[in-house]
C-alpha cells in the first residue's frame, strides 16, 4: 500500500514522495509493524509503556525512552538523543507491543541508559533533516571517487546523515580489513562534517538498499525479515534443487533466505524415507536409486547392468525389499514391486470461444486463392472467345 503523496500524478506517472523509505504518513514504510492493540484501553491504574520504536533511514530501528510522557503516535516525526547533537526519526510503534519487540530483539526494557526522546520535531528540524537527506546521493558519489583514488578495496553502499546534519555515517562492505584513516581525513576535509565508518555484511547491504527478487516481489530482508538465519547448500540438497549458484544466490551474492522457508517441511517428509545411496539386491542384479520424489513417496531404481531402464517403486515396497535384504531373503526382481502409474490425458487445446481450428485463417486464404484462379480462367476464356 502507498500513502497519498506516493499516488499517481496528473500524467499517469507515479508521483512518489521522494522520501526513500521515510514516508511521513507511514503508509509505505519498510518493516512497518501493525499495532493491533491501538484501539484497546489499558486496565485501570496501569501506566502506558514509556518506550517507543523509532525508524531512521531504510531499515534501521532503535528503541527510545519517553521520560516526559510526550503524547506520540505512529508516524510522528521526533527528535531523539544521539551521541552528539540530535537525530530525527519516525515513530513506528508505541504502547505494549514495543515491550514485545524489545524482548524479541533482546533489549532490556528496564535499562535506564536507553536514549531519550527530546521532543516532536519542529518544522525547522524537518527542514534541516530533509536538506541533509537531499545531499546524500552527491556525497555518496564523491566519497566513492575518493575511495577509488586511494585504491581501497571497499564498496561504499550507503550514506546516512544525522538529523542535525553534524555527522554522516558511511556504510561499506569489504572482503578484508581496510585501512580507511586517510579516507576519513579526505572526506572530513571535503564535506566539513564528522565521519563515521560502519562495515556491514552483504545481506545487510541488500536489506538497506532493497530491490526486486527473482520471484518478482520486493526483497524479504527489506520488507519483513528482521533476522538472518544461516543458509547452507544442504538446504538445497534436502529440497533436491540443482546446485546452480546463479539460481540459488540472491542479490546479495549469498544463498537465498527463502531456501529455509520450506526446509522444515522437507525434513519432516524425509523421516523414514530411504536415502539416495540405497542399494537393492535382487536375483537379477544390484539396483541403484536414480531419482526420488519425496511427496509422491516414489523412488526410481535401475539395475547396474541396465542403467537407462528405470523402475518406479513406492516407499513402502522399497522398505520391504530392504528388510528382506537384511534378513538375507531372496528377491526375484524389481518388476514384481513396480508401481503402476496411470497417466491422465492432458488437453493440449480447448475450444472455449467456438473456434473450429487454429489454422482456420490459412484455409480461408487457400479458398481465396482458388476463387482468384477461377476468375482468371473465366477471363482468359472470355478473351479467347472474343478473339476467335
Amino acid at each position: 500500500m502507498g500513502c497519498s503523496s506516493c499516488s499517481t500524478g496528473k500524467d499517469g506517472q507515479p508521483r512518489g514522495c521522494k522520501n526513500n523509505g521515510t514516508c511521513g504518513t507511514d503508509g509505505c514504510n519498510k518493516l512497518t509493524v501493525f499495532d493491533w492493540l491501538s484501539n484497546m484501553s489499558l486496565p485501570n491504574g496501569q501506566k502506558p509503556f514509556d518506550c517507543v520504536e523509532v525508524r531512521f533511514k531504510n531499515s534501521r530501528k532503535e528503541f527510545f525512552r519517553n521520560p516526559d510522557g510526550i503524547p506520540l503516535a505512529i508516524g510522528d516525526v521526533v527528535a531523539t538523543q544521539a551521541k552528539s547533537g540530535h537525530d530525527v526519526g519516525i515513530i513506528t510503534l508505541t504502547g505494549e507491543l514495543v515491550k514485545v519487540q524489545m524482548k524479541r530483539k533482546k533489549v532490556d526494557a528496564t535499562d535506564q541508559e536507553l536514549p531519550k526522546i527530546y521532543r516532536k520535531a519542529s518544522q525547522r528540524d524537518i527542514d534541516i533533516w530533509q536538506k541533509c537527506r537531499d545531499k546524500e546521493p552527491e556525497i555518496q558519489k564523491r566519497s566513492r571517487e575518493i575511495a577509488i583514488s586511494l585504491n581501497l578495496e571497499m564498496k561504499l553502499s550507503d550514506v546516512e546523515f544525522q538529523g542535525d546534519g553534524s555527522k554522516a555515517t558511511f556504510y561499506y562492505t569489504a572482503e578484508d580489513r581496510v585501512d580507511f584513516r586517510q579516507l576519513i581525513k579526505d572526506m572530513a576535509k571535503a564535506f566539513s562534517i564528522r565521519i563515521e565508518m560502519r562495515q556491514i555484511g552483504y545481506r545487510q547491504e541488500a536489506q538497506r538498499l532493497g530491490g526486486i527478487g527473482s520471484c518478482g516481489r520486493e526483497l524479504c530482508c527489506s520488507t519483513w525479515l528482521h533476522d538472518f538465519r544461516s543458509v547452507s547448500t544442504s538446504s538445497a540438497r534436502y529440497q533436491q534443487l540443482a546446485l546452480n549458484p546463479q539460481k540459488l544466490a540472491g542479490q546479495c551474492g549469498k544463498l537465498k533466505c527463502c531456501l529455509n522457508y520450506e526446509l522444515d517441511m522437507y525434513l519432516d517428509a524425509l523421516n523414514g524415507f530411504p536415502g539416495q545411496d540405497t542399494k537393492l539386491h535382487t536375483e537379477k542384479g544390484v539396483a541403484f536409486c536414480q531419482k526420488s520424489d519425496i511427496f509422491k513417496e516414489t523412488l526410481w531404481f535401475s539395475y547396474k547392468n541396465d542403467p537407462s531402464n528405470w523402475h518406479a517403486l513406492s516407499k513402502e515396497r522399497v522398505q520391504e525389499i530392504i528388510e528382506k535384504n537384511k534378513k538375507k531373503e531372496s528377491v526375484a526382481s524389481l518388476e514384481q514391486y513396480v508401481v503402476e502409474t496411470i497417466t491422465e490425458e492432458k488437453m493440449v487445446f480447448e475450444n472455449v470461444v467456438g473456434q473450429d481450428s487454429l489454422n482456420r485463417f490459412d484455409r480461408l486464404k487457400h479458398k481465396k486463392k482458388k476463387r482468384n484462379n477461377n476468375k482468371k480462367r473465366r477471363r482468359n476464356k472470355q478473351n479467347a472467345s472474343k478473339n476467335n
